[in-house]
């Protein structure tokens, strides 16, 4: 899965000596540049490639609500404070085991009679004992048609009612979390606002690949035009808006574009406050020929021939 080894693998860079910990690497590759005075940056880094950079100030954790080891939130609220990070956490309702997967019937009419209270509650009540700030991201890009989650695409008043019935809930075991929701970016979107009194912040999704740019649209695109749609769509809803996910891809010229173009402040989003780089491999295919991009900043340069 795209997001498996999320929160282990930060446990685990988090248990690395300090003398590995200490060594600097060149940030010489295709990581968000902060200029002066720029948006906050976040990272979700399961390969640690964000360990020492001093930039990022938000550490970003997926977990599914099934088949987890709460108590490794705790080593990942070690690992954030030690470097001045907030804590984005976002609760995926299903389990990481496709074998296991059920329907999105079934995931809705369980979240509505009460069969998920305990695993709501044992999650929450794990996030109330952290030092760290948390913000809690639930159940994302629910205006996605593809199928690739089991909560998308449910008709609006279902989602809307099962997002507040977790929110509700769990805000008595959080009650300084902040809670994010977070469409993909679509238009449809506005239909799933779940209402202002259980959404403190609104994330949207944003993945740039060169090669798919050029093939559908005759040319690159960059954040400022690609950050507009969604951005129109949710700012009449008056809340602070991030770039939950954000990756791209492409020639180094490209790469480096977006890279100083993510983090600017721009008059024209005024509401726009950060962004959080998604460090990994995708997991779910693009339509062909795009295959799985490779969205870490290590790896997100494609070098010319």
């Amino acid at each position: 899965m795209r997001k498996l080894a999320s929160l282990t693998a930060t446990v685990l860079v988090a248990m690395l000596p300090a003398a590995v910990l200490a060594q600097t690497p060149p940030f010489n590759d295709g990581r968000p540049v902060a200029g002066p005075d720029p948006m906050v940056l976040g990272a979700y880094d399961p390969h640690g490639d964000f360990t020492n950079d001093p930039t990022p100030e938000i550490e970003h954790l997926f977990l599914p609500w099934l088949d987890i080891e709460l108590a490794t939130l705790a080593l990942a609220d070690d690992y954030a404070r030690e470097r001045g990070r907030d804590l984005w956490i976002t609760v995926e309702p299903w389990t990481w085991d496709q074998s296991r997967r059920i329907t999105p019937e079934e995931l809705r009419n369980g979240i509505f009679s009460g069969a998920y209270d305990g695993v709501i509650d044992g999650i929450c009540g794990e996030i109330g004992r952290l030092q760290s700030k948390t913000t809690v991201r639930f159940a994302q890009e629910m205006e996605d048609t593809t199928g690739r989650f089991i909560w998308s695409d449910w008709v609006p008043a279902d989602y809307i009612r099962a997002y507040r019935y977790f929110v509700e809930r769990c805000r008595a075991s959080t009650p300084g979390s902040r809670f994010m929701w977070s469409p993909k970016g679509e238009d449809g979107l506005q239909d799933y606002y779940p209402g202002a009194d259980v959404v403190d912040d609104i994330g949207l999704s944003l993945f740039a690949l060169q090669q798919y740019d050029q093939d559908k649209f005759g040319r690159d695109r960059f954040f400022a035009e690609r950050i507009k749609p969604g951005y129109d769509l949710t700012v009449p809803f008056g809340k602070p808006i991030y770039v939950a996910e954000l990756g791209y891809r492409g020639k180094r010229s490209y790469v480096e574009q977006w890279a100083r173009d993510s983090l600017l402040k721009y008059e024209a989003y005024p509401a726009l406050l950060g962004v959080a780089y998604f460090n990994d491999v995708e997991v779910v295919p693009w339509e062909a020929p795009y295959g799985l991009p490779d969205w870490r900043v290590t790896h997100n340069i494609v070098e010319e021939n």
